[in-house]
């Protein structure tokens, strides 16, 4: 897992970077709107990143992926409250879905749900906060 932290970081220093640079051309507006989708993208990758190893782990603490999963939601509403792109707006959207469907496996009682859709919406976010 340290691979897939040291992965996000990366890709959130490079997102940070290229939002920095389309910023100077964009005014500071457009500079605070990216970063802030930045940093939120990295929040919501470290939530996927605990989420996959609380349902790998979840015969030892099973409150822990409704932990991760309220970690995500908590950083969807913070994003989806300040943007008006509808690409970042789609994006969330579809990882809404994927987390609402991963609460509703764990609900219905699977112990280890697929967490394959979290991923993918999480990457798809992403994309679209790159400027």
């Amino acid at each position: 897992m340290a691979a897939v932290r040291r992965r996000t970081t990366a890709i959130a220093a490079a997102l940070a970077g290229a939002a920095l640079t389309a910023g100077l051309a964009g005014g500071c507006g457009a500079v605070d709107k990216a970063l802030d989708c930045v940093r939120t993208a990295d929040s919501v990758a470290d939530s996927v990143t605990d989420l996959q190893q609380a349902v790998e782990n979840a015969s030892d603490d099973p409150t822990r992926a409704d932990a991760s999963l309220d970690a995500i939601q908590k950083d969807l509403d913070r994003i989806g409250d300040r943007t008006d792109d509808t690409d970042v707006n789609k994006a969330v959207d579809h990882l809404d879905r994927a987390v609402a469907g991963v609460r509703q496996a764990i609900k219905d009682g699977d112990a280890t749900p697929d967490v394959t859709p979290v991923t993918d919406a999480a990457g798809e976010l992403t994309k679209v906060c790159t400027p």
